[in-house]
Order: structure tokens, then sequence, then C-alpha cells
């Protein structure tokens, strides 16, 4: 999900968008809530960049919330530094006050055909998102000469946007799970935070020793509802080396791994005492708890950090990371840009000219690293990371010059990398699913690992055989 679950390429220009907003602030592609009538099939020269005399109008969601005053600020100088490219072109910027990408709100835009131009996406979104015919492929208009540094941003990323070998976005951040700790808890709780754990046993023993501080603090925290709790799981599962979803594509997580998981967290709710009371959360509860000092551990991508530190008033040095207790392997997700189906060329290019400038350039954009320490924006965090070669180097010299926070933190992190692996298929339906086992332990002292997995297990096979 999230979040958000969150790299870029070299040759534009300016700003920095807020990895943990997400999508769906709706609006038609052209006035009238009808589409642009799109000639059929990309024009011959679809290859050629933008004529900067092309007069179009283009609705983007996911600009920063007034509350985002320093994103904002970015957003708009970008806006006038592309005008100075793009003349004619129009930007309609939409935003949100709260996340920009809620699942059940973007599923309804969707089928209404009401997103705009260039809409926000999860890396997980492209099966729905064509289920519905809601994005162009863009795949002709997406060259070196439109994206100059198209071929040093990571396959891996890319690939997850294309299907049939077509592709249908472009990466805006990218991120892989870890273990975020608040190092406060963890000193006063007599544990190391520059080595925090990497196993699950190790996990519980410190979340006992964190909740015995007591004032209400929790060791561990969990999400359960509003599809975070099944993200969560399939993430646990990854570290410990098992799959949701099989190569048979049939549900391969009831098995000794997956109950190992819910009975661990039994264990952890109702022996240890160790994961607090209330319980029912969702993405933005354990963050307020952490940012609080509440909670010790849960896991995370790195840019939740950004978000306790921005919206919460937290302090970067109180945080650092771990990799994926288990470390067979890590969650891998992201974000990304569509281009909304029936849009004419002029707004395609257009569209594509306008991430190109604002997300995938090196040193410019979300990667200008002076102008957002400048901005008082975070520096230093290990993601996005989906540059390699040259670009990663570049980027890599320019975040470290600009560095913002006490990237000493993220070393455990950083310095024990686990092989990213990517969302199962249906993602969204099948972490819906997973929330039931999720919620079902965690609130109910008599629940049955068991038997909440082979329920689970069914749903998710109905989900996978009406793909």
């Amino acid at each position: 999900m999230r979040s958000n679950t969150r790299r870029a390429v070299a040759a534009a220009l300016v700003s920095a968008l807020a990895v943990t907003a997400l999508a769906a602030c709706g609006t038609s592609s052209s006035g009238d809530g009808k589409p642009d009538k799109a000639a059929p099939g990309a024009p011959a020269d679809a290859s050629a960049p933008l004529d900067p005399n092309t007069k179009v109008t283009l609705t983007i969601d996911c600009m920063p919330p007034a509350a985002k005053a320093a994103e904002l600020k970015e957003w708009k100088e970008d806006v006038e530094a592309f005008k100075k490219i793009y003349p004619n072109v129009t930007i309609d910027g939409r935003s949100t006050p709260g996340q920009c990408l809620e699942p059940p709100r973007f599923t309804a835009m969707l089928k209404a055909k009401s997103q705009p131009d260039v809409f926000y996406t999860y890396f997980t979104d492209l099966k729905q998102v064509l289920d519905n015919s809601g994005a162009e492929d863009i795949s002709a208009y997406v060259t070196p000469k439109s994206v100059p540094a198209l071929d040093t941003i990571d396959k891996n990323v890319m690939n997850v946007l294309k299907q049939d070998g077509k592709l249908y976005g472009l990466p805006t951040s990218n991120y892989t799970m870890g273990l975020l700790i608040n190092r406060k808890l963890f000193t006063q709780a007599g544990l190391n935070p520059d080595t925090p754990p990497r196993t699950w046993d190790e996990v519980r023993a410190a979340a006992k020793k964190i909740a015995a501080l007591g004032n209400g603090t929790a060791g561990f925290g969990e999400y359960s509802v509003e599809n975070t709790g099944g993200w969560h799981y399939t993430a646990t599962l990854y570290g410990m080396g098992g799959d949701v979803v099989g190569a048979d594509g049939k549900a391969a997580f009831n098995n000794p791994t997956g109950r190992q998981i819910v009975e661990n967290l039994k264990a952890m709710r109702w022996e240890d005492d160790s994961m607090g009371k209330t319980q029912l959360l969702k993405w933005g509860d354990l963050q307020k708890q952490m940012a609080s000092d509440k909670l010790g551990m849960f896991l995370a991508a790195p840019d939740d950090i950004t978000y306790m530190v921005q919206q919460l008033g937290a302090k970067y040095d109180t945080f650092g990371m771990g990799p994926l207790p288990g470390g067979a392997s890590t969650l891998f997700g992201g974000n990304s840009y569509m281009i909304k189906k029936g849009s004419s060329p002029d707004k395609i290019k257009a569209a594509i000219a306008w991430l190109n400038f604002k997300t995938l350039t090196v040193g410019k954009g979300q990667f200008d690293f002076a102008r957002s320490k400048a901005d008082g924006l975070p520096v230093g965090l290990p993601q996005p990371a989906f540059f390699v070669g040259a670009s990663k180097e570049q980027s890599d010299a320019l975040k470290a010059a600009s560095a913002t926070m006490p990237v000493a933190n993220f070393k455990s992190f950083l310095d024990n990398p686990v092989p990213p692996k990517g969302e199962p298929a249906k993602a969204q339906e099948v972490y819906k699913v997973l929330d039931k086992v999720m919620s079902g332990v965690l609130t109910n002292k008599d629940a049955d690992p068991a038997q909440l997995l082979g329920d689970a297990e069914k749903a998710v096979n109905q989900v996978l055989a009406n793909q």
C-alpha cells in the first residue's frame, strides 16, 4: 500500500513530491467529463519530444496540499520553470488534504472514468487500471529523447509498469520494507539501536523489553485494516522465505511458515502484551504512536520517517532502520503516474515532458537535494533508489552532500540488503482478504490461526480465479 511504498532520471528540472501522498483526487480529462479523442494508434512522430509551441492543459493529481508548505512551494516553482520551456502548457494541479490514493476511492474513480489526465498509482494498480481501460500505452512516447535518463532506471522498476511488453506508466518512487525503530525507546530499554533485531525471535524479545517501560508504550505495532494488514503479512512472509501466491497461481500461505507468523503475533499480543491494547490500526496510526514515543518498532519503508518528522513533529535522530526480519527477501513496491486512456498525442507528450521535468531527472525535481535542504525538507533517506550506474553514483553523491539527517541510523538497513520481491497478483484484493487474518488474531484472544488461514486461503483462491 503505501505507502507508500516509493527513483528517477537525468535531464530536465525541478521538485519533490511527497511519497506519502497517495492518489485519487479525480477530475475528467477534458472539461466536459469526456475523454479526449485521440487518433487511433500512436502517431509516427510519437518519440519526438513535445513541441514547445503546443497548447494543452493537463490535470494532474497529488499536488501537495497547503499543509505541506515546502512541497507546495517547490511544485509552484516547478510549474513556473516548466512554463519557461513549454509556455503553452497549462498545469492544473489537484490535491487532497490526506492520502492521495485511497484504494476504494481510486477504484471508484477508475470505474467512473474521472481520473485526471495524469493520475497517481501504486505499482500494484496496473491490472486494475487496465481492466478498467484507464491508461494509455505510452511505449512509443517514452524514449531517451523524451526521458533522457531512461536507460539508467532500474529495469525491475520499469517492468512493473509493463504488460505484454507495453509501457503504461513512469515511476516516481520505490521502496523496500525494513524494520523501523524508535532509537530513544531502544536505548531506554537497554537495547542497542545500532543493531535492530534481525529475526522474529529477536523482535519478540525486544518488544517485551520496550513494553516493560510502561506508560502505555508498545514494543511492536501492526496494521490490520484497509488492506494494510495483508500488505504487512505479505512482507513478513517474504522475509521468512514464503510466498503469498505460488507459481501455480494459487494461495501459498496456508502452511507452517504462514501459520508461524500468525502464531507469533498472537503470542506477542496476548501472552507478552507487547503490542498495546488498541488494534484495528491502519497506515498513519503506527506513525503517530512512534512519533510520540509510544511504539518501539513496526515494519515500514524509509519514507515513513519523512511523514513523522514533517507531519507529526518528530525528530530525525529518533529513528533508525534495520533489514526486514528473516532476510530471505523483502517486499518491493512503489508509485507511478499513468496517463488517462483517450488522451490526445499532444497531452501524452506534455504529460511525459512534465514527469521527466518533475520526477525523473538527477539533480532536479525530487532529486534536487540542495533545494530540498534549503527548504527544510529531508535529505538522506535510503530511498527512492531506482537509478543504476552513472545516474545512481551522481544521485548518491548529491544526496550525501546535502544530507539533513543522521544517515548512520540507516546503516544496518543499507549494509544488509535483502533481495526485493514484487507484490502478488491482485495484490490489493489479496491484502483485503488477509486483513481478516491480522484483525482476527489481534482482536480475539481465542482466534485459531489455522482456521483464519484456511478461510483466507479459500477466499484468496477465489480472487485469483477471477483474474
